[in-house]
């Protein structure tokens, strides 16, 4: 093991240690992310479901089928960590409301992302997954709402690719702009391509 793969070990455990995370911890819950010192492409969703929680496996679910599908790769590329680090907001399930689940922390990415970006020797693309994702990372450069954003991809590369998420809830959203798969989805397979094989 070297000493990114150290560093990355000993974040994972100070996360679990952590007081703000005491509640997960006393479920038995682990932190859900995957991250290798090789990942080129950071993927960072919102929080995971109740779902992943409990599998232990981020995006095991149709969001997770159709975020693959945006990709243009297989299962065995998306958890191969040495290709994407998968790194939600907050790496424990918030719970759930009347709405939908509760956002994730606001200050869980303040205090872990950078230690676990820092670690990263091939990092080529961060996948930006939804408003919250969007916000924190693009702050003032971001536009008025997801959608104007979204559409302004071009604009965030070569470092940042935003986009809607890709839950089945999202449906009307994908109705109302088909753009995103003839314009957005064929650049990002590109890109996505381009990257793993270089």
């Amino acid at each position: 093991m070297n000493d990114k793969s150290q560093n990355l070990e000993k974040i994972k455990n100070e996360i679990m240690n952590d007081f703000a995370n005491n509640e997960f911890t006393a479920k038995g819950w682990l932190p859900i992310y995957t991250i290798s010192p090789k990942s080129k492409i950071m993927i960072i969703g919102q929080a995971p479901g109740l779902k992943a929680q409990i599998s232990q496996v981020a995006w095991n679910d149709l969001s997770g089928d159709k975020l693959r599908q945006w990709l243009g790769i297989t299962k065995e590329q998306f958890y191969n960590t040495d290709n994407f680090a998968l790194i939600p907001m907050d790496f424990y399930f918030p719970g759930s409301s009347k709405a939908g689940d509760i956002p994730p922390r606001k200050e869980f990415a303040d205090k872990w992302h950078n230690k676990l970006i820092s670690n990263l020797e091939n990092l080529k693309l961060i996948i930006l997954i939804g408003s919250y994702s969007q916000k924190y990372y693009l702050k003032s450069t971001a536009k008025n709402n997801l959608t104007e954003t979204v559409r302004a991809y071009k604009d965030y590369l070569p470092l940042y690719f935003p986009l809607a998420h890709p839950s089945p809830r999202n449906i009307r959203w994908h109705i109302n702009n088909p753009w995103f798969d003839t314009e957005v989805i064929p650049d990002l397979k590109k890109l996505v391509n381009q990257i793993l094989t270089t």
